[in-house]
């Protein structure tokens, strides 16, 4: 009975997508080789249940951000990470591993198949034995140099009618651009002219999921996905999925609907899976995807990084505590990912509406100081504004307006962590942020591509040297980032879904209380966000509260002094 009424809901969620093109036999069709799909995985997996709780946190990598003669990049990741990271992270995103062309691994040309050099299915089935694991779902387009692409040209399949033509007709003037490159691509093809249409680069072609035949190919993906072990997908670019005449293209219904869909498919299957949008949009669009607690399981909390550093390089909360304030908890077992670096840079869509224009200037003017360089996207008005910010967290927050020599760079830095990790939801750090590692200017003088600048890959004789090293900057950030993350896992007030409450004390600091679930521990995190020691007056309940992240410090009785970029957890228990 459950699964008849599950099946009657696809059936509702493809109507929706298609009833403009496809009849209902054609729906009804669509909606059978979907069941089959699902029918067929669960006959040979079991049912697994994913756990997430206060002990849930995400380390980003590429697999090959650690390299070795000795073995693919994949198996030197997982000694490294047996030796350094398990006992502070249980979930790691891969970022794509496919076979790609261009964009560290974002124009996949084989979505089947794991980059020789970095691994093989095995590996990663390995790892998910004792690690949740995350990858990549590129869902909007494909390469210009893979089979599908070839297969199109040729009306073969895999790929034939797979990707976006439009006519000349087609009207983007209302089209909201990620990039400055041109969008479409003029291709004569099957007797005719048409139009490619490449959101994010020329050799990155977009899919066209009006073809359901795109759909179902990434259904089995997906699919195929969790057969290997992975049961956390991100749907990158999610939101520039689906393309209508005269519109903005992003964000469209269809695409919600198809969020839906691959949720509603998920809860299907036997193994567990999370799903996660990331959508680098200003703060309402983002929080679109959460739907009605049947999107996203989680969304990238995508406001965070730009307004924590902003805060910090300015000593000034006030944008962090009206956006804190503003920001809805989340639904139970829905979940923002929390961060401050990526694999990309530094958002700067998720400020729209909350950042004022002078305080924006003002803020990339800082970063360009700092060693930024910046990616723009098109407007409507065929002017550019600056998309993202590319530099490391550890050159962003190195000096500022007040601290020019950067005294304290490593108190910034480490404050900026411990807010994103005792935040309400999963924190999840870069791989390179977790050494503070600075900008990769050779890897930019080499390619010129601005994002290169963030994405260093390291030796394993290299980091291991550096960590063996006690003295070494890699070891120090490595120490204190993992300190938080060990303390992190023993509170029940930090469990993802534990109730925040914004505490605004001024513009000089930055405090939220996080009760957990059975209301049996709260945690008031409070961060100086200045250079100068500051003395909140909290209420006097909290005198005899513990300092958890320095116990030794607990003489609260007469008055609370954080020292410059301090951060205290205050815990009942």
């Amino acid at each position: 009975m459950l699964f008849q009424k599950n099946q009657k809901k696809i059936n509702s969620i493809l109507s929706s997508i298609y009833k403009s093109s496809l009849n209902k036999r054609d729906i009804d069709h669509l909606k059978d080789q979907i069941i089959q799909i699902i029918k067929k995985f669960n006959q040979n997996n079991s049912k697994k249940k994913l756990t997430i709780s206060e002990k849930t946190s995400l380390v980003i990598c590429y697999g090959d951000n650690i390299n070795s003669n000795q073995k693919s990049s994949i198996q030197v990741f997982q000694n490294f990470f047996k030796k350094n990271l398990n006992k502070y992270f249980n979930a790691i995103h891969f970022l794509p591993f496919f076979p790609s062309s261009s964009d560290s691994g974002f124009a996949v040309k084989d979505h089947y198949k794991i980059e020789k050099r970095i691994g093989n299915w095995s590996d990663i089935k390995k790892i998910s034995k004792s690690s949740h694991v995350m990858a990549d779902i590129v869902i909007n387009h494909s390469s210009a140099r893979g089979l599908w692409f070839k297969n199109f040209l040729k009306k073969k399949r895999p790929g034939k009618d797979y990707f976006l033509i439009v006519n000349s007709k087609f009207n983007t003037s209302k089209v909201v651009r990620p990039r400055d490159h041109k969008l479409l691509k003029k291709i004569d093809i099957f007797n005719k002219s048409d139009y490619l249409w490449r959101t994010f680069s020329t050799d990155q072609i977009d899919l066209d999921f009006k073809n359901p035949s795109v759909l179902l190919r990434f259904i089995k993906i997906m699919v195929h996905l969790v057969s290997n072990g992975v049961t956390i997908f991100r749907l990158d670019a999610i939101a520039y999925l689906w393309k209508k005449n005269g519109t903005n293209c992003i964000n469209l219904k269809q695409t919600h609907e198809i969020v839906k869909l691959l949720r509603l498919i998920s809860n299907l299957l036997n193994v567990e899976t999370i799903i996660i949008t990331e959508t680098n949009l200003p703060e309402k669009e983002n929080l679109s995807y959460f739907g009605k607690n049947d999107e996203a399981n989680w969304i990238y909390n995508f406001s965070l990084p730009p307004l924590l550093i902003h805060a910090f390089l300015f000593e000034n909360s006030s944008y962090l505590n009206k956006w804190s304030k503003k920001l809805p908890n989340a639904k139970f077992q829905n979940s923002y990912l929390n961060f401050i670096a990526s694999h990309d840079g530094i958002g700067m869509r998720p400020t729209e509406g909350i950042l004022k224009e002078k305080s924006l200037n003002n803020f990339l003017k800082r970063l360009k100081k700092n060693g930024s360089k910046f990616s723009y996207r098109k407007v409507q008005n065929k002017s550019k504004k600056v998309y993202e910010a590319n530099i490391t967290v550890f050159d962003a927050l190195k000096k500022s307006d007040t601290d020019p020599n950067g005294k304290f760079f490593l108190e910034r830095y480490i404050a900026a962590h411990a807010i994103m990790i005792s935040f309400e939801g999963v924190p999840a750090i870069y791989f390179n942020s977790l050494f503070g590692k600075s900008n990769d200017e050779a890897k930019y003088v080499i390619t010129g591509n601005n994002r290169d600048i963030n994405r260093y890959k390291w030796s394993y004789e290299n980091i291991t040297k550096k960590l063996n090293d006690k003295n070494s900057k890699q070891s120090i950030f490595y120490k204190n980032l993992g300190k938080l993350l060990e303390i992190k896992r023993k509170q029940k007030a930090f469990h993802p879904n534990a109730k925040r409450l914004n505490i605004n004390l001024g513009s000089k600091l930055f405090c939220f209380k996080r009760t957990s679930l059975d209301k049996k521990q709260t945690i008031i995190s409070i961060t100086n966000c200045s250079s100068v020691d500051q003395y909140p007056k909290l209420n006097k309940k909290y005198s005899k509260w513990k300092n958890i992240i320095n116990p030794k410090i607990n003489s609260l009785n007469k008055s609370l002094k954080l020292k410059p970029f301090e951060t205290m957890w205050l815990s009942n228990i």
